[in-house]
């Protein structure tokens, strides 16, 4: 079956941004995700979940255990598991991305206080 963000399960979280569930697997899931200016998620980390995020629109902030790092389009980059991280669209124009979540876990997600 052809997969698109227009027939898969979509949810918004934070501020208006929004996720597409393209794969999920136990080995894996896959999302399209999109952040509107000036938005970011809950600093987080995973215990026993990889991730990588791919950038298609748009430029990332990522804050990867204490350190910032930009990601632009057509860029990506991996958080291995127990790195404290997060994403966030500081730019004036839409970001969105890729991201993968190996093995597929949705449970293992510890929320951190900002």
């Amino acid at each position: 079956m052809v997969v698109n963000n227009s027939n898969t399960k979509s949810y918004t979280w934070g501020d208006q941004c929004k996720a597409w569930e393209l794969l999920l697997s136990d080995q894996v899931i896959i999302k399209e995700e999109l952040m509107p200016p000036q938005t970011q998620e809950q600093l987080h980390f995973h215990h026993k979940t990889d991730q990588f995020f791919y950038i298609l629109e748009g430029e990332a902030t990522f804050n990867i255990d204490q350190k910032n790092v930009s990601v632009s389009k057509g860029e990506g980059i991996e958080i291995k598991r127990e790195q404290v991280h997060k994403i966030a669209n500081t730019s004036s124009t839409d970001l969105r991305f890729l991201v993968l979540s190996f093995p597929g876990n949705s449970a293992d997600r510890i929320n951190l206080k900002q």
